[in-house]
């Protein structure tokens, strides 16, 4: 719990330093408490990190009331001309983005979205969020996706929400994912009637629900990451059919000194 008043700033990493303490936050979050893990983990200095990183950019949210290490959140985004250029996807290593590829329209992809613990179930998030928005604002980006986990790979503990999504939110065939075998995961694991959606939804983590809550779908199946420790689903956001009333995800207070610095 904080004992302070956060004061919350957001900037793309544009330093070695900044970018290090991303991979850093990442480290404790991803690795030490939720217990994943990957091939360029560098478990002796304590940074999470990939091959797809230096096609990213990274969103570093501060607390600016925080004088020692004040990134307490991270969001990766890559645009598709990055992922072009590189010739993928982080996704496309669990889904078949073929729909997506074929929709014409211009995408951006969303990933290792983290907060420190303290930070979570409060306004950080929604500073993250407003961050990606004008990230994507800026770039006339059309959809916005990327995969989104629950923790742990026992599926039949996620029964109700995997369910739930799969019957109420999934994609528009015409630009749903699709998971890839042999780790995909059908999340049609109840039948619409018997599943309790309180329950459901008080299981799902806050990325998922902030994309639902957005007008957010979900893509064709799960897939069960063992190497992460997690259950991903794909989601998918188009931005024209965001609820007006949504695209700003602040208090009217905060919106005045809000700005994404570049």
């Amino acid at each position: 719990m904080l004992r302070h008043t956060p004061k919350f700033r957001t900037k793309i990493a544009d330093s070695p330093s900044e970018f290090i303490a991303a991979q850093k936050l990442r480290y404790s979050i991803f690795v030490r408490e939720l217990g994943g893990g990957g091939d360029m983990v560098d478990h002796d200095s304590g940074l999470e990190r990939d091959r797809f990183d230096p096609y990213f950019d990274h969103i570093l949210l501060f607390d600016d009331a925080r004088k020692n290490n004040p990134i307490i959140g991270v969001y990766r985004v890559m645009t598709c001309e990055k992922a072009y250029e590189l010739g993928e996807f982080y996704s496309d290593e669990e889904y078949d983005l073929s729909m997506l590829r074929r929709s014409g329209k211009k995408l951006l992809e969303l990933g290792r979205s983290c907060l420190e613990y303290d930070y979570r179930g409060g306004t950080a998030l929604a500073y993250l969020w407003q961050a990606v928005a004008n990230y994507a604002s800026e770039r006339e980006v059309e959809i916005l996706f990327g995969v989104a986990s629950f923790h742990g790979t026992d599926v039949s503990e996620l029964a109700e929400p995997l369910s739930l999504l799969h019957h109420h939110y999934l994609a528009d065939e015409k630009l749903r994912p699709v998971a890839k075998k042999p780790f995909n995961q059908k999340m049609n694991i109840l039948e619409p009637d018997v599943i309790d959606r309180k329950s459901a939804v008080l299981k799902m983590p806050a990325l998922i629900k902030s994309y639902i809550k957005l007008g957010g779908k979900v893509g064709l199946d799960a897939y069960v990451d063992h190497k992460f420790n997690t259950t991903d689903v794909c989601l998918i956001m188009d931005t024209s059919l965001v609820d007006p009333k949504r695209k700003s995800f602040l208090p009217k207070e905060t919106l005045i000194d809000y700005n994404l610095d570049k």
